[in-house]
């Protein structure tokens, strides 16, 4: 999703003279603010120090949000945190949690297991959460999951769904003999995803006209579904877009998009057992109802994550 970006907590140093560029550069570079600020580029920094759990996410709002939830959880245990926000897709930052530079990540098991093994087919959430953590890096564990999912989907807009008669009960099936009309919008990643063209392509049979390569279901997906210029797109389920702008999300029934519980991806030796806990506290209390109602406030409201998240955690004991 070319996500909203999340707003900067880190203060820049005004351009001057080379050699003071340079510094503030280098000062950037070092780390994180000590209350928490996020490092301007993500992808630098070494491995996070032995007092701070470093808090990352992917490149979309959702992502952002509950790497603020999460991280203001651990704060609230006095656990000093930083962010790494919107760093970019999983293939890169599953790389980033590997070498210690990412302490925690929000992540969504059934995507993480895609990313995994593109085989792999679970039926039921214990399945998809044994199946990845068989394929972890053995520095790397999976703390308890929610019950929170926010799934890729296969969405037509109002347009494409009357011309062809879909409706929500319609199935991805049914584009098979009309796809070679179609041109459908999503990520770059989705072109290689299993959980994406791939996919489409083996389980459903599908093949689309074109390709047309947006934000991880964010506004230029949206307002390219809207305004026609793809006919399908990448839109998560949780997305408050899909009512408001009557788009049609079409069913899954061979389950390709799998089980998307929301579930923390965490670097071992970088949370102490309070953290994990505090973590877990998290993911018992999120749900799907509520990711989609704090999805709106982000998106529809145009809140600012971090006051979405601070709000949320107060209201239901854990800020």
């Amino acid at each position: 999703m070319t996500s909203t970006t999340h707003i900067s907590r880190s203060i820049r140093k005004s351009r001057g003279a080379a050699v003071v560029a340079l510094a503030a550069a280098t000062a950037l570079l070092a780390g994180c603010s000590s209350d928490g600020g996020t490092n301007d580029n993500p992808l630098t920094g070494g491995k996070a120090s032995g007092d701070s759990v470093v808090v990352g996410s992917n490149n979309f709002p959702e992502s952002n949000l509950l790497a603020d939830i999460y991280g203001e959880a651990l704060k609230a245990k006095g656990i000093k945190v930083t962010y790494k926000q919107n760093i970019g897709s999983r293939e890169t930052t599953y790389g980033l949690i590997k070498n210690g530079s990412v302490s925690v990540m929000p992540e969504y098991n059934g995507a993480l297991l895609a990313h995994l093994d593109q085989k792999a087919a679970p039926k039921t959430l214990e399945e998809t959460t044994k199946a990845v953590n068989a394929e972890l890096d053995s520095r790397l564990m999976l703390l308890d999951p929610s019950s929170a999912q926010a799934k890729d989907s296969v969405t037509v807009n109002a347009e494409t769904a009357k011309k062809y008669h879909l409706t929500e009960k319609s199935s991805i099936a049914d584009l098979k003999d009309v796809a070679k009309d179609l041109v459908i919008g999503a990520s770059p990643e989705f072109q290689t995803r299993r959980q994406g063209l791939v996919g489409l392509k083996s389980v459903y049979g599908v093949e689309f006209k074109s390709f047309k390569a947006l934000d991880v279901g964010g506004p230029l997906t949206r307002a390219a579904l809207k305004n026609d210029d793809v006919q399908v797109a990448d839109i998560f389920t949780t997305d408050p877009k899909i009512s408001e702008e009557k788009f049609v999300v079409l069913q899954d029934p061979q389950n390709l998009f799998g089980f998307q519980n929301v579930q923390p991806l965490v670097h071992k030796g970088t949370l102490s057992q309070e953290g994990v806990a505090a973590l877990n506290a998290v993911s018992a209390k999120l749900d799907t109802e509520t990711l989609l109602k704090l999805d709106t406030q982000l998106q529809a409201e145009k809140k600012d994550p971090m006051d979405v998240a601070k709000a949320w955690l107060k209201s239901v004991g854990l800020g």
